[in-house]
C-alpha cells in the first residue's frame, strides 16, 4: 500500500483522495465494501419486510373475521328471538350443498332450548334480476318465520331494491307464513296467484325471494327429516 501511496504522491493527488481507495476504519470497515455484505443487507431488510407484513396480514385477517362474526350476530338477532335459544347457534352450521333454485350453500343453524330443538336460521342466496340475492330466513319450532332479511344484493335502486327492509317493509310479509302456510300455490306473487306483492315495474326480484324463502322452509323440512330419522335409528340401536 506505501507503494501504491508513492505513486500517487508523483501525480501530485491529495493525500486524502489518493489513499481513501486502500484504507479501511472502525467507521468503514472492509467487509462493507464486498458484494456480499450489501447482499445479505438487502436480503435481511426484505426479510423484516416480510415479516412486518405477516404480521400486520394476521392481525388484518383477524379484525376482519370478528367484524364478520359481528355482523352475523346482529342479523341473526334480527331475525331470530333470542328467547328461543340457549345455545350459540353460529358455532355448528349445518352446511348444505348447492342444489336448485338456490345459488349458494344452504347454512341452517340450529337453535335449541334446554337441549331441546326450538327453531333455526338458514342462510343462502338465490337469483335475482341481475345479481345473487343473500338472504337469512329463521323460524320457531314450529316451523314458524320468525323474520326474513336481506344479507345483500345488486338489484337495480328504486326499482326493486323493495327486499332490503331499509327501503322497503315489504320483506315482513313473511312473518307468521309456514311451509304450509299459505299452501304451495300460495308461495307466489299476486301475479302468479300466489299472496305476496310484487313491485311495480319489477315482479322478477320479488318472485325469487318467494321461491327462495319457501325453498328454504322445504330445506328445512327436509332436512329436520333427516335429524329426527338418524335419531330413531340411534336409539333403537341402543336399545338392541
Amino acid at each position: 500500500m506505501a507503494a501504491t501511496c508513492a505513486v500517487a504522491r508523483r501525480w501530485r493527488v491529495p493525500r486524502r483522495a489518493r489513499c481513501a481507495k486502500y484504507m479501511t476504519s472502525a467507521a468503514q470497515p472492509a467487509y462493507r465494501q464486498r458484494l456480499g455484505y450489501h447482499a445479505g443487507l438487502l436480503g435481511g431488510i426484505c426479510f423484516l419486510v416480510s415479516v412486518l407484513l405477516i404480521i400486520g396480514n394476521l392481525e388484518t385477517s383477524d379484525r376482519i373475521a370478528a367484524h364478520i362474526e359481528a355482523e352475523k350476530r346482529a342479523m341473526l338477532a334480527e331475525v331470530l328471538p333470542a328467547s328461543l335459544y340457549d345455545n350459540a347457534p353460529l358455532a355448528s352450521p349445518a352446511v348444505q350443498a348447492v342444489s336448485a333454485p338456490f345459488s349458494a350453500p344452504l347454512t341452517i343453524y340450529t337453535a335449541t332450548l334446554d337441549g331441546r330443538y326450538n327453531g333455526a336460521a338458514l342462510q343462502s342466496a338465490i337469483y335475482g334480476w341481475g345479481s345473487d340475492i343473500q338472504f337469512i330466513v329463521a323460524v320457531d319450532g314450529t316451523g314458524t318465520i320468525t323474520g326474513v332479511r336481506v344479507i345483500s344484493h345488486g338489484e337495480t335502486p328504486g326499482l326493486a331494491d323493495g327486499i332490503d327492509i331499509a327501503r322497503d317493509p315489504w320483506i315482513t310479509g313473511f312473518n307468521g307464513k309456514s311451509l304450509d302456510n299459505p299452501d304451495k300455490r300460495g308461495w307466489g306473487v299476486k301475479k302468479d296467484g300466489g299472496q305476496f306483492d310484487q313491485f311495480t315495474g319489477a315482479t322478477i326480484t320479488p318472485r325469487a325471494m318467494v321461491r327462495g324463502v319457501h325453498a328454504s322452509l322445504q330445506a328445512l323440512d327436509a332436512w329436520r327429516q333427516q335429524q329426527l330419522a338418524a335419531t330413531a335409528t340411534a336409539a333403537d340401536s341402543q336399545e338392541d
